[in-house]
C-alpha cells in the first residue's frame, strides 16, 4: 500500500486540484499503522479460516460487516470483547471461536481495520 501511495504521490505531484484535506485523508488511510497492524493481527490469527474480506465463508465477509456497524468507540468495543469472547446469532447460528489470549487493544486494532472496509 505505501508504494502505491508513493506511486500516486509522486506521479499527482504537478496536480495541484485536489483540496489538501482530500489528499491528506486518503495519504493516512493508505498508510494508517493501526490499520496495518489490524490486518497484521487478523493475518496471523485464524480469522481468515471463517472470514474474507468480500465474500462470505462460514462467518460473513468483513465488507458486509463494515457495512452493518458504525465505526464508533461503542461499536469497536463491543466487536472488540465478541472478537475475545466469541458468540452466535447475530450473522446465524455458527458461532463465532472465542480468541480470549487476544488482548483488547488489537481486538480493537482489528475491528478498526475491518470497519475500514465500508466503501469497498
Amino acid at each position: 500500500m505505501l508504494a502505491v501511495s508513493i506511486t500516486v504521490f509522486a506521479c499527482g505531484g504537478s496536480d495541484n486540484n485536489k483540496p489538501a484535506e482530500e489528499t491528506k485523508t486518503a495519504e493516512t488511510k493508505a498508510t494508517d499503522p493501526d490499520l496495518e497492524k489490524g490486518l497484521e493481527l487478523i493475518g496471523a490469527s485464524d480469522c481468515t479460516t471463517c472470514h474474507k474480506i468480500s465474500e462470505d465463508n462460514i462467518g460473513p465477509a468483513y465488507t458486509k460487516v463494515a457495512q452493518k456497524y458504525e465505526a464508533s468507540s461503542a461499536v469497536i468495543d463491543t466487536l472488540a470483547t465478541k472478537i475475545i469472547k466469541g458468540g452466535s446469532g447475530v450473522w446465524g447460528q455458527v458461532p463465532m471461536t472465542e480468541h480470549p489470549a487476544l488482548s483488547m487493544d488489537d481486538a480493537r486494532l482489528m475491528v478498526k481495520y475491518i470497519l475500514s472496509l465500508k466503501n469497498q
